[in-house]
Order: C-alpha cells, then sequence, then structure tokens
C-alpha cells in the first residue's frame, strides 16, 4: 500500500530582492533583536533575508568562534594580576566571572551553532544579540539577566527538532 506524506506550508517566506541582504545587514542588530524575540522570520522581507543569513553554516560558525574569544578573553582577564595589561582603546571588557561561569552553557551552546545541522534562526538571534548587546550580561555587571540562564536559553532554541518556521 503507499502512503503518501504531505507537508503543510506554514507562511512561506517572502520573495528575495536585490537589496534585502545588503539592508538586513545594515540593520542586523536590530533583525537580530526582532528575531530574538521571537517575531517570525516570515513576517518581513528583511526578517527573512537576516534569518537567511544568520542561520548559515559558516555565520553560525563564526559566532561560535566569537563566543570562543569571548571564553578565552574572560579567562584571560582571570589570570592577569590587578593592574596589569588593559584592553585594547575602543574593547568592551567582559564580566569575566560570569563568562567563566557560564562556561559550559558557552561550550554547549557553541557546538550547537556549529553543528551542520538546520536550526531555527531564533536560537542564533539569541546568542548574536548576548554577544553584540553592550547590556548583555556578558559585557553589563548590572544586568540583572542570569548569563548562565540567557546562554542556555539560546542553546535551547537551536534544538535541530524544533520546527524552521513557526506554525500558521
Amino acid at each position: 500500500m503507499d502512503s503518501i506524506l504531505v507537508l503543510g506550508d506554514p507562511l512561506p517566506l517572502p520573495p528575495r530582492r536585490i537589496g534585502d541582504g545588503v539592508l538586513a545587514r545594515l540593520f542586523g542588530a536590530s533583525l537580530d533583536a526582532s528575531l530574538a524575540a521571537g517575531h517570525p522570520p516570515e513576517s518581513s522581507r528583511l526578517l527573512a533575508a537576516r534569518a537567511r543569513d544568520i542561520v548559515s553554516l559558516p555565520r553560525r560558525r563564526s559566532t561560535a568562534g566569537s563566543w570562543a574569544h569571548v571564553l578565552r578573553v574572560a579567562r584571560c582577564a582571570q589570570r592577569a594580576p590587578r593592574g596589569g595589561p588593559r584592553a585594547p582603546a575602543g574593547a568592551m571588557p567582559v564580566c569575566a566571572d560570569r563568562v567563566v561561569a557560564a562556561g559550559p552553557a558557552i561550550r554547549d551552546l557553541m557546538n550547537r551553532l556549529a553543528a551542520p545541522l538546520p536550526v531555527p534562526a531564533r536560537g542564533v538571534a539569541m546568542a548574536r544579540v548576548l554577544l553584540t548587546d553592550g547590556t548583555s550580561p556578558v559585557y553589563n555587571r548590572r544586568s540583572g539577566v542570569d548569563l548562565t540562564d540567557a546562554v542556555a536559553a539560546a542553546a535551547a532554541q537551536l534544538d535541530p527538532a524544533l520546527p524552521l518556521l513557526p506554525s500558521a
């Protein structure tokens, strides 16, 4: 007996226009924040273009590499003596103790980002916002958000079993 699997198509991604990729990079930080907050990528052309970009394996691996760099910087900062070398001008100092304490969660996040499986854009955006937002608990000691919890929440959204697009 033959059987046919019919897949529903939630909301199709909006068609891509020539300048969408450029605009999506230009407005990357705000688009990442929207995706991280749970706005569906298919709700606008720019969100769709940004989602396509950040979920690509090279971009995800680059994000994982940025997390590895933050972890290295935090470990070095903890080992450096007080009054030792300062961060280069323009560099954002990390909350080394928080980052090192969140190390296991960060390594899990890095592994999920680098895995060659398709993942939802929300998790990648959440990971990117934590890295790029100066008010995130990575950089801001006054942030009321627990870094380990925030990293774990981003990693949870990178589960390949989750639907890539929310259902309608």
